[in-house]
């Protein structure tokens, strides 16, 4: 195909001759540049040219074909949640063996000669107040199966579109949030979190159409042909861990609740906050913060105090946001102040503490 004289067809036509994009839908494009080609030999292409050029961006810019090394070990997930959480014994015992029965199916087709892929089952679901963990745990498992991570809010969905993809005829077509978080991971088989899907609308009506979709989307027997309505083609999303997050089942429809394998996370205990605090939470806030372990000392005493400030059990996300605060505070007293150091004490925690929070008097 000659296309002198037009460079920005000319640079589409040749990404799209480099990319993985199937045969199939290659030749569809195709078959749009030859008429933006004829249309701009007329004088008249620059309109069509950005819907044309915005579509064919996307669909090169979509994996095909491009998967990352599963590392299914019971050993190396139990490791990995194990460096990364405290406590959480009977959540880490369920994802435990739910990789194991995984590890099993991928052996059994090993045994019998067929292709090795992660064994489909229900998909998680990860009940439980917020700040509890349950998006981390669900990096961690990323992490040990050496996949890449996505994670899509689904709280507040204002259209089924956002999911499903908007059609090339709306003016703001664009795919929807699944192939986006394809192409933000780069392969086809990343971990995506769905998160709050108990939140996905405040309207039933549209609740109800984003749960449907839900099904097509987690359901095995149905996601191997998922049809995003921008890139109106077949894509396989049977090889993606899907994990599902909600702070309650009330709002679930019972047939997607059929697909899903639910682990509740119930809230820590002041011990266990204590311990996260000190082991985990603080030596990250002083690394971001660029503070050194001696520049910050909060004394034991003063822990109860900044785990439950005014009586209220904040949980681990608050926990986190207070001790930034802390050493936000402290960082400001060492550059204004000239100190080398502040230690945290009964007596002088509420001066650190957010202004919105303060300890019992």
């Amino acid at each position: 195909m000659e296309l002198s004289g037009f460079v920005d067809i000319k640079d589409l036509f040749t990404r799209l001759e480099n990319s993985s994009v199937p045969k199939d839908l290659k030749a569809e494009a195709y078959k749009m540049l030859i008429r933006l080609y004829n249309s701009a030999k007329r004088g008249g292409y620059s309109s069509e040219f950005e819907l044309i050029s915005k579509y064919i961006d996307w669909i090169i810019r979509i994996p095909w074909g491009k998967y990352s090394q599963d590392r299914i070990d019971v050993d190396v997930v139990r490791e990995e949640l194990n460096r990364t959480h405290y406590g959480l014994n009977k959540v880490k015992e369920k994802i435990l063996s739910y990789i194991a029965m995984i590890k099993l199916r991928m052996m059994q087709q090993q045994a019998r000669g067929e292709k090795v892929v992660v064994g489909r089952m229900p998909v998680l679901c990860f009940v439980g107040l917020q700040g509890l963990g349950k998006t981390t745990i669900a990096m961690s498992i990323a992490r040990a199966m050496g996949r890449k991570f996505q994670k899509i809010s689904m709280a507040a969905f204002g259209d089924i579109l956002q999911l499903r993809g908007k059609p090339k005829t709306y003016p703001d077509a664009e795919p929807g949030v699944i192939v986006k978080a394809l192409v933000r991971a780069g392969t086809m088989n990343p971990v995506i979190l769905l998160d709050e899907i108990d939140k996905a609308s405040g309207i039933k009506s549209l609740r109800m159409d984003i749960y449907a979709a839900l099904l097509e989307i987690l359901d095995p027997t149905q996601n191997n042909s998922f049809v995003d309505r921008y890139i109106d083609y077949p894509i396989d999303l049977s090889k993606v861990f899907f994990i599902t997050t909600a702070n309650t089942l009330g709002t679930i429809t019972t047939a997607l609740l059929d697909r899903l394998e639910v682990i509740r996370f119930t809230s820590y205990t002041d011990e266990e906050k204590i311990k996260i605090g000190k082991e985990y939470l603080l030596p990250k806030v002083l690394k971001s913060s660029g503070l050194k372990p001696d520049n910050l000392i909060i004394t034991d005493k003063a822990w109860p105090l900044i785990v439950r400030p005014m009586g209220f059990d904040a949980g681990i996300r608050q926990l986190e946001r207070t001790l930034a605060s802390i050493a936000r505070r402290v960082a400001y007293e060492m550059l204004v102040n000239k100190v080398k150091q502040v230690k945290i004490t009964p007596e002088n925690v509420k001066k650190y503490l957010p202004e919105d929070l303060g300890v019992l008097s």
